[in-house]
């Protein structure tokens, strides 16, 4: 019999709230968290200057061992989470070893790193060598495992947009297999003028706050933040009398490698990860009461995501609940759709569904249902989670209420 994987722990840092409980809070009020006050870099030469920025964030008081300063801001932001994560778990430290795995996607990795070496150079000030030794993407996870002391596999997985639910994916596996016993999983992005930069040479930027699936949608809003989750091994949750909030039931991953940055016209891909999460869940279509979006707020991706979900659904897909968090936080790359497996365990957990806000005229050509600018009070028993990326890149997962067995 496979193991089952639960979801124990949550650590979210976002432009709506650094905590869980009051980003919780602010999503299901609709408090909207992009604005036009980027800090991270001079948004002068561009046409759009809304962003989602994590405010007042001090890295200090989540590294004990580690010294902060040494680190990118995504590495800050995911060490916090972490740390977020494992007190929510309510885990002793002191217990983790090889059998707790850490597996962290991003998009950009610590590219402010480089950023930031840019603008010191060009004021001719020293960058600290330590600082430049850690921009490897493979520092996020590596700094996690060195600051709470665990040995088990340590992994980051780079699949842009989609890597957040990679990792939670790939943690599930090493449970599944025996080679962990607890994985943090999640995804960080800090705010990049990179990034920035390309989804404005796209024309895929908002000038306002994101619409997704609203007819008069014109892109995102780039942001930043973290998502961890503690995943652990059933037997091993209900041993140690843990909380938890949902399980995973199942993921499906699939590339569709239609174009560098333009998703499947038919949702090709997005179509096929759900059916590989379906099957690996045992569930059915029928199942299903709720889809997080990955509801970017674009002209394409909102059309071809309905596409499969009409495709998948049916006659269900305009009855449904959809919605998209990115209304509110903002896209936050490699972050994204770990914040959102947080957001459906928390939407399981509470039985409340987060609205799409700034929704204001239904696009025929979308799904109907998307939760307006209200949250919705109802039990949710198996959630869908999708994440899209460049290259075609896909990741679904499934997350169920938590039954004993």
């Amino acid at each position: 019999m496979s193991k089952r994987v639960v979801i124990t722990g949550i650590g979210v840092i976002s432009p709506i709230g650094i905590t869980k409980e009051l980003f919780w809070d602010n999503l299901c009020t609709g408090t909207i968290g992009t604005k036009e006050d980027i800090k991270a870099f001079n948004t002068d030469k561009f046409d759009t200057h809304i962003g989602g920025e994590v405010k007042d964030f001090d890295p200090s008081p989540y590294f004990e061992y580690l010294n902060p300063n040494d680190y990118g801001r995504t590495t800050q932001l995911a060490v916090a989470a972490t740390k977020m994560a494992i007190k929510d778990a309510q885990i002793d430290t002191t217990v983790l070893s090889e059998e707790t795995s850490v597996c962290i996607g991003t998009t950009m990795g610590n590219n402010s790193v480089i950023e930031n070496y840019h603008d010191l150079n060009n004021a001719n000030q020293m960058v600290k060598p330590e600082f430049i030794s850690h921009y490897p993407a493979n520092h996020i996870a590596a700094a996690i495992s060195e600051e709470l002391g665990s040995m088990g596999t340590t992994m980051v997985i780079p699949t842009a947009c989609a890597a957040g639910n990679y990792a939670i994916g790939f943690a599930s596996d090493l449970i599944k297999d025996g080679k962990a016993t607890i994985a943090i999983a999640g995804g960080a992005d800090a705010m990049s003028r990179v990034i920035y930069t390309t989804f404005h040479r796209l024309g895929a930027l908002s000038d306002d706050a994101s619409k997704p699936f609203d007819k008069n949608r014109n892109g995102i809003n780039v942001s930043e933040g973290a998502g961890i989750l503690i995943l652990e091994d059933y037997e091993y949750a209900i041993n140690r009398g843990a909380r938890i909030y949902a399980e995973l039931k199942g993921y499906g991953l699939a590339c569709d490698a239609h174009h560098p940055t333009a998703p499947h016209p038919e949702g090709e891909g997005a179509i096929q990860a759900a059916l590989e999460a379906l099957k690996e869940s045992g569930l059915s279509k029928e199942d299903i009461s709720y889809i997080n979006a990955h509801g970017t707020g674009t002209r394409a991706n909102d059309h071809t995501e309905s596409i499969a979900i009409k495709y998948l659904f049916g006659e269900r897909a305009d009855t449904i609940p959809v919605s998209s968090i990115k209304s509110m936080l903002g896209h936050t790359m490699g972050a994204a759709s770990a914040i959102e497996a947080a957001c459906c365990s928390l939407a399981i957990y509470h039985s409340v569904i987060p609205p799409t806000m700034n929704h204001e005229v239904e696009d025929p050509e979308c799904v109907k249902n998307v939760v307006p600018n209200k949250s919705l009070a109802t039990k949710v028993n198996y959630a869908l989670s999708n994440s899209f990326a460049f290259g075609g890149n896909v990741a679904s997962i499934i997350l169920g209420r938590y039954t004993h067995a």
